[in-house]
């Protein structure tokens, strides 16, 4: 059975280039052993890459033995939640601009998502095409 999107439609894949997702399948999927829980599919920002390394998640220095390539700005990423609402609440907090969320495609991130952030805060920092 097919996983869910936010919207209530088939999950679509987030990312082929670079490979995204737990399984590396270019999907947002839930799975068992994904503590990180990489179902947030967000286009990534140069001041989020920033607010992220800073925070101790660098994803932008490639670690070929993870299969990881590196991201840049453009980039579409399976993000985990966890840091993404981290990057919420410090534009709240902190004033950061509101660049270092990065955006949702809300086609690609998965429905569980709903569990902890609202659909109105989705479509709120939704990506536009």
């Amino acid at each position: 059975m097919s996983e869910q999107n936010v919207l209530g439609g088939e999950l679509a894949t987030c990312s082929a280039d670079p490979t995204t997702g737990f399984e590396r399948d270019g999907c947002c999927g839930t799975h068992p052993n994904d503590r990180g829980r990489h179902e947030l599919c967000a286009v990534m920002t140069e001041d989020f890459l920033t607010f992220s390394k800073e925070r101790g998640n660098d994803l932008v220095t490639p670690r070929p033995a993870l299969q990881f390539p590196g991201l840049k700005p453009g980039d579409r990423w399976c993000l985990c939640l966890g840091r993404w609402i981290e990057a919420l609440e410090a534009t709240r907090t902190e004033r950061l601009p509101e660049t270092t969320v990065p955006p949702v495609v809300l086609e690609a991130t998965n429905e569980v998502v709903l569990d902890s952030v609202d659909m109105e805060t989705l479509e709120t920092h939704a990506y536009d095409v």
